[in-house]
């Protein structure tokens, strides 16, 4: 057999892989001309295909014949299949039916499968376990006292978790239970997430924080069950605080999910939160978004997250705290906080690290373009408030148009409240 025309029709099968009928004449060709371990590539991917096609099996068998005894394989057309090789024949049970279910030839198809693996991939992928999750429980350092500003929000955790906490016999006298869940709302990057810190280091309790990439996975129900050992080790370490990150993403309005995958998990969510397999006393639920009006409603009634926090940018307080903060280990000369706290109104604590940060490059270019390294001055922290935008009125154009029209339960009062002070509404 001509080795040119064996290449040529390779080249054929591999311009069109698909092209099964041509991908057998090439391998009986293969088996013809002794190239066996070629052909048997080639058959082991028409079995892929098709595993109880006759001819490839027919191949199979002829290309694992032994090469000192070579026997070209009879023609596609022939009516039978001929007996199987005393090589062929190794490959099949003891019974003589091969494990593809007593397939022709008595060829042990699995371990077949098994041997050329490298040449072609399983027909079916293998079970895959699901790994226990280890989840972070943290102890953390921060407290409220380093939370900048925010009066009434610390009056509300004080009455909602802390003062229960700190004073067992008053919680004994009125029944209050060591449980419970608060919604944290508001734009980006006005705390939130450290808030929740600060809460669990004042409780001195622990903290874990989990997001929707914590929870999710591809396996059917592994997503419901990372959720459950979430809560599980929360309540093993009571008392604990569980933070909840993006809340819209994790426990989205179920009449808007068209994945009934996301919408079990949304229920799995309602499940661990009332605490059904398991008592959660100790355990406390602090959840945050951007989005309040995307969550689930049953998810904010009574017993679950059932008491709300506006989580508002800081006021001129905490936002000469928070420079004054972020401008600690910078070299400064002649900085005027109150005067920066008055100029960045509406700012989150995320826009004004940024305003620090542009303030630090501005004095830094000065530095690279001269040679000489100089103070970052209040001419510089001016300059950046005047480059950095605040990221907040985005926010506050989406949540007016909530505050006007989906305030029917009163629900967000407290955002109409601030949106008429800043006449905005």
């Amino acid at each position: 057999m001509s080795d040119a025309l064996i290449d040529s029709l390779a080249a054929a099968v591999a311009a069109s892989p698909d092209d099964l009928p041509l991908r057998l004449h090439l391998a009986e060709l293969l088996v013809a001309a002794g190239r066996t371990t070629e052909a048997i590539g080639h058959a082991a991917m028409l079995l892929s295909r098709h595993p109880a096609d006759a001819d490839a099996q027919r191949v199979m068998a002829a290309a694992l014949q032994p090469a000192s005894s070579p026997s070209a394989p009879p023609s596609p057309s022939a009516p039978s299949s001929p007996s199987p090789s005393p090589s062929a024949a190794s490959y099949s049970d003891k019974s003589g039916a091969g494990a593809g279910g007593g397939a022709p030839g008595g060829v042990d198809w699995a371990a077949l499968e098994g041997e050329f693996a490298d040449v072609v991939p399983p027909r079916f992928a293998p079970a895959q376990p699901v790994a226990d999750r280890a989840f972070d429980i943290e102890r953390s350092a921060v407290t409220l006292a380093d939370v900048g500003g925010m009066a009434e929000v610390k009056e509300r955790l004080e009455l909602s978790f802390l003062g229960p906490l700190r004073n067992p016999e008053l919680r004994t006298l009125f029944g209050k239970s060591l449980r419970g869940g608060m919604l944290l709302y508001g734009p980006p990057g006005c705390g939130k997430t450290f808030l929740a810190r600060a809460v669990a280091g004042e409780m001195g309790a622990a903290f874990v924080s989990l997001s929707i990439t914590d929870v999710l996975a591809m396996w059917l129900g592994s997503s419901e069950r990372n959720l459950h050992e979430l809560f599980a080790a929360a309540r093993g370490h009571a008392p604990c605080v569980v933070f909840l990150d993006e809340i819209d993403a994790l426990g989205h309005k179920r009449s808007q999910l068209s994945s009934s995958a996301l919408r079990t998990l949304v229920n799995q969510l309602l499940t661990e939160l009332d605490g059904v397999d398991g008592s959660n006393e100790g355990v406390f639920v602090l959840a945050a978004t951007n989005a309040p009006w995307d969550v689930d409603p049953a998810l904010r009634r009574p017993g679950r997250l059932d008491r709300t926090l506006l989580v508002l940018p800081p006021d001129q307080a905490a936002r000469a705290a928070i420079l004054e903060y972020h401008l600690r280990e910078r070299p400064v000369a002649g900085i005027d906080l109150a005067r920066l706290a008055q100029a960045t109104d509406h700012f989150s604590g995320a826009d004004l690290a940024h305003v620090c940060e542009t303030a630090a490059e501005h004095a830094m270019r000065d530095a690279v373009a001269t040679g000489e390294v100089r103070m970052i001055t209040q001419e510089d922290m001016l300059a950046a408030v005047r480059e950095v935008r605040p990221s907040t009125d985005a926010w506050f154009a989406t949540a007016r148009n909530v505050a006007l029209f989906g305030n029917s339960g009163g629900e967000y009062d407290e955002l109409a409240a601030y949106l008429k002070k800043r006449k905005l509404l």
